[in-house]
């Protein structure tokens, strides 16, 4: 950092994410981060989910944000996607990538992508 302008600009394009996470959007995304989350790549997933809702311009509509252990170690990195009047869909083993697409087919198009979902434990 070379100046207090340069300070301020970090801190604005931090301030836009941070605000998309406490955003009180109709779906909510939920990223565990307790630490076995984060031992298996929680915090990329959570970041992606973050930009990617961003880039989408969804940030009315979606919430993004993180909570501890959601109890399904094994199925680290797990997303939980809530939305009312909808049964909570619960997205395990998640990459970037995969949030990625999790964003444009379910948050943008409304579709549940089954090949993510947690099967019968």
């Amino acid at each position: 950092m070379k100046s207090l302008a340069e300070l301020a600009a970090i801190r604005e394009r931090m301030q836009n994410k941070v605000m998309l996470r406490e955003g009180s959007g109709d779906i909510r995304v939920v990223v565990g981060m307790a630490t076995c989350g984060i031992a298996a790549g929680a915090r990329p997933v959570l970041n992606a989910f973050v930009e990617e809702v961003n880039k989408a311009g969804l940030g009315d509509k979606v919430t993004v944000t993180q909570t501890g252990c959601i109890g399904i170690c094994q199925f680290e990195p797990v997303v939980e996607v809530f939305e009312a009047g909808k049964e909570k869909v619960t997205y395990v083993k998640m990459t970037p990538e995969k949030a990625k697409e999790v964003v444009e087919k379910h948050l943008k198009g409304g579709q549940v992508i089954s090949d993510y979902v947690v099967k019968d434990i």
